[in-house]
């Protein structure tokens, strides 16, 4: 599966951004999805991730009551909507798909393709 994220951008604290990551070339109704995250110096980071079936969530402490993850299997596609964001919040944002399994997982092995990364900075 090819997956390409975007969405991206320059953001002042504060403001919101959506993250939006399609998939191509196998059933993305499979697929559990993640959002990682990679600051400069910094090892690669969950932020969130869904059930194939967008059921079951899981988020990554930090940003809890801030971001929400969803997905719409109809369009291939998966959504980071991103609320409230901070300076710390600074960094290339990426999507993962697993190939099998039931749940949400939220480590980088735990995932079988990667999509290319989309930079969120937010200024402060």
């Amino acid at each position: 599966v090819q997956l390409q994220a975007f969405g991206g951008g320059l953001v002042q604290a504060g403001g919101s951004l959506r993250l939006s990551c399609v998939a191509s070339g196998r059933t993305f109704s499979n697929y559990a999805m993640g959002w990682f995250r990679q600051a400069p110096g910094k090892e690669c980071e969950n932020v969130a991730a869904i059930s194939w079936s967008g059921r079951s969530t899981y988020y990554a402490d930090f940003v809890k009551g801030r971001f929400t993850i969803s997905r719409d299997n109809a369009k291939n596609t998966v959504y980071l909507q991103m609320n409230s964001l901070k300076p710390e919040d600074t960094a290339v944002y990426y999507c993962a798909a697993r190939a099998s399994g039931t749940n949400y997982y939220y480590t980088v092995t735990d995932y079988d393709y990667w999509g290319q990364g989309t930079l969120v900075t937010v200024s402060s």
